[in-house]
Formats: C-alpha cells, structure tokens, sequence
C-alpha cells in the first residue's frame, strides 16, 4: 500500500513500486502499464500523482511513451539512443511475421525471478515447485552424512569426479527408469545439473544457431527463450489433450526440416495432458520420416502413473532422448538431473557436457543414489502424491467455488485456470495484493493476452487467495 505518511511523496513511492518491478522482470519488457486514469484508480491516488509517477520512469529510461496507446516497459534497458539504435536494427533484419517461426518471449525468467524476491509471506499461486514444508525430510540430510567423513570426502573431493557422473547414481537411474519402461544401460545415462542443463546439453549437440526446433505450444517459457538465446528458430506446436498437434508437425517437418522436437508428454507444463499412445506412435514415425531426434523431458515423472505412454519407452532411445531431474519431488537447490541417450551420441553429450561444466558435484550424486538404493524417494513420492491429491480436491472446489474454469482436466501439481479476463493485467493486481501469478501469455513463443493461468494447487489452499482474485476480475 501507498502510505501518506511516508517520507516519500505518493509520486515517488509508486514510481519506485513500477520501477522495482520492471528490474525485477515482474514486469516483462513490452508489458503496458495501466493507463492513468486505471492506476489511480487501483491505487486511491490522483491522476496527476500517477503521471508524475509515469514522468520519473520515463526520465529513468524504464518506460517509453507510445503515442495513443499508453505507456509501455522498454525492450530492454537501455539509454533512448541505444534504444532506438536496437530498434531500428531489430526492424532491418525482421522476417515477415506470416512466415517465419515465432520468437521466445523476453520476459522468460519473469516468474523465477519472482520467486527468488519472496513477493510476500502468502502461499504464491505461481510457483513451480511445492512448498518447503512439504519437501522437508529427515533421509537427506543422513545421506549427505553418510559420505561426509574425512575418508570418503577425500577419495572424490580432492579431484575431478566421473565425466559422465557419479556411477552408482547412473546405475541407480538406471533401474529407476525400468519402473516406467525405459531400457537404459548406466553407460548411456549422462548426470547433469538439474533436467535444465540436460536441456541445454542436448541443444548445443544436436544444433547449431539458423537451426529449426519444435517445441510444444502452450509450454514452459524459459525453454523457449533458452533456445532463442542459442539462435534457433522455434516452431511452436499446439499440445491437445492426446499430445501435440500432429498436422502442424507434418508441415513443420516438411517444410523447415526441424533438428528437434522438445516433449513433455507427461503431465504437460502447464496443461497436465499426458500423450496418448496413438498419438506417441505418430510422432516416432515422424521422427524417422523427416530425420529428426526427440527430447521427452519427464520432469513431473514422480507425479505421474509408471503405465503412463513415454515416447522413450516405445521407440528404445533410438531418436529419443530422455530427461530427468529430482528437483520437483525432492531438493530444489541441489540441481541433480540426466539424461538418458541413445549409445551413439552419448560421448558427443558427454563433450558438450564437459566444455560447460567439465564435471558434477559428487558428493550430492553419491547422497542421491543411496536414497534411490534405500527406497527413501520412492517412497516419500507416494506421501506426496497423496498429499497432492488432497490438496487438488481443495483447490479444485475453491476455483469453482469463485466462478473460475479449468481449461484441461485438473491432474498432476498444476491447473490451468481460464479467469475470463487478461491475466497479464490480472497478475499486476494481484502483486499489489501479494501474490506471484503465472499468466497464461508467458506460455507461449510470442507473448500474447490470455484468460488462461498456471496455479499451484498447493499453494492454492486457502479461500482468501481466490476471493481475492474473484475481486480483482470482476473489477478489470
């Protein structure tokens, strides 16, 4: 809230509010502000305070003036010359929108961002992981223990560990991955630093920047903006409730040769749709037909039924490549994730693995492959499978409850609410009010408005969170 009382003037304070916002990607680049008459309204001053608020973040550099249309956040943040310098280079070297593929959003790590700035002490709605109290556990910290002594720690901390990873972890992935079907030897499974840098391991070895890339549309953002930032040209695929949109594929394949097709084909981010086997069958064909590999990133795996289609397991990691992480179920910040390959590109992985982090940190490896050995993770997922049920029952009832509609059937840890209103503008409320949100629009290749966004269901329990955003919606 804007207090009066504050040293500050009210201009001042709500000029340091949007401007510490648009540092903090809170508000992404090319996001419109509220038009003037909106802001005062939304926050009890008067209409000259928020022009004199908008005058200082212009004079900052942060927003630029749009001629009858409002006041927009910059591109980037960059002196007007330098701006305008970017612009016109950026129009000279545009392709024609008809034709080309999409370009990643830039607001990408908007969210992350967010989560890292603690919005405030509610539960957030937004967040991709699930809340600490329900991670905490007593098995980690023992693990870690277990290799802490003088002995041990010598014998792998005083010199670079595996290349390929700790083998007792691969050996221990390895049999994890037979409970879903996936036949993957120790020697082709490949340690990383969270199922992102699996990610980003596979682009930089099969890619090269020009190159083409399918990726599935709506889908997580930073993926699309990681490999924007590489210099691939992304194709965006509609997911539908059985798996992507195979027409759009066949065209793509055929007419831009794509080097790769990125899946989650369990448990859909944000969606939560799983691939049907008809639809998994199709895109292998596919695969074979126009010569191009597959990455099925299964990140939400320890929410998901085992008998649950995985394209790996059909086609035996011959065109797929698996991945896989613990972040999710486990330790966020202890960044352990894989991968799973075909043999004949596991050292050309490995390469690339090695020129960005030459090697993984042991000592968690060692840590995480006693507790997949002892049956501790198996376990403590189906404690949280269960406590996710029940929590989704909640928030499931409450959204409905409030007037709001799920747009695909409410499984796994997210839901994909319709609001009925532009949940961009929707999420900038909603910071006043203390809450991070996952608008629908940071889902897509090219950010554009959307009713649609991503909840956490648990961190959607409680009833003041979608009164509040009932509110909200009845009021944009």
């Amino acid at each position: 809230m804007l207090m009066k009382s504050s040293a500050q003037s009210l201009t001042e304070q709500l000029a340091a509010r949007f401007a510490q916002r648009i540092r903090d990607r809170l508000l992404a680049p090319g996001a419109r502000l509220p038009s003037v008459r909106q802001c005062a309204q939304q926050q009890g001053v008067s209409p000259s305070t928020v022009v004199g608020a908008y005058d200082q973040l212009l004079a900052q550099g942060l927003v630029e003036a749009r001629r009858n249309r409002g006041f927009f956040v910059r591109e980037s943040l960059q002196t007007p010359a330098e701006y305008a310098l970017a612009q016109a280079k950026a129009a000279a070297f545009a392709e024609p929108a008809a034709s080309s593929p999409q370009r990643a959003p830039l607001n990408a790590t908007a969210l992350i961002r967010g989560m890292f700035h603690g919005i405030s002490d509610k539960p957030q709605p937004g967040m991709g992981v699930l809340p600490p109290e329900w991670l905490q556990t007593t098995f980690l910290s023992s693990a870690v223990r277990r290799f802490c002594n003088a002995k041990d720690m010598n014998a792998f901390s005083l010199q670079y560990g595996e290349p390929a990873g700790d083998t007792g972890l691969r050996r221990a992935v390895s049999n994890k991955l037979k409970a879903v079907a996936v036949q993957a030897a120790p020697e082709q499974i490949i340690t990383t630093i969270g199922a992102t840098h699996a990610l980003d391991i596979v682009s930089r070895t099969l890619m090269r920047a020009g190159d083409y890339v399918m990726v599935e549309e709506p889908g997580w953002a930073v993926e699309f903006a990681r490999l924007d930032a590489l210099g691939m040209r992304i194709l965006p695929v509609p997911r539908r409730a059985d798996g992507p949109d195979l027409e759009v594929m066949a065209r793509y394949a055929e007419e831009h040769a794509p080097k790769l097709f990125v899946s989650v084909s369990v448990l859909h981010n944000p969606t939560g749709f799983s691939l049907s086997p008809a639809s998994a069958h199709r895109i292998l064909q596919l695969a074979n037909q126009y010569n191009f590999h597959v990455v099925e990133d299964d990140t939400y795996s320890h929410f998901a039924p085992e008998h649950a289609t995985r394209l790996c397991a059909l086609d035996g990691l011959q065109r797929t490549i698996y991945v896989g992480g613990f972040a999710k179920i486990l330790a966020p910040n202890w960044r352990v994730g894989y991968m799973a390959a075909p043999g004949n590109l596991v050292e050309r992985l490995l390469d690339t693995k090695l020129l960005s982090t030459l090697t993984t940190p042991a000592l968690l490896e060692k840590a995480l492959a006693w507790c997949v050995e002892q049956g501790q993770i198996r376990r403590h997922a189906e404690r949280i499978r269960q406590r996710l049920d029940g929590a989704r029952g909640r928030s499931v009832a409450l959204a409905l409850a409030h007037g709001f509609t799920f747009a695909a059937e409410p499984v796994g840890i997210f839901g994909w609410v319709d609001t009925g209103v532009d949940t961009d503008a929707l999420s900038q409320r909603m910071l006043d009010e203390g809450y991070l949100l996952a608008p629908g629009a940071l889902f897509h290749a090219q950010r554009t408005p959307s009713s649609l966004m991503r909840i956490n269901f648990a961190t959607t329990q409680e009833p003041v969170f979608w009164s509040t955003l009932q509110r909200l919606c009845a009021e944009q």
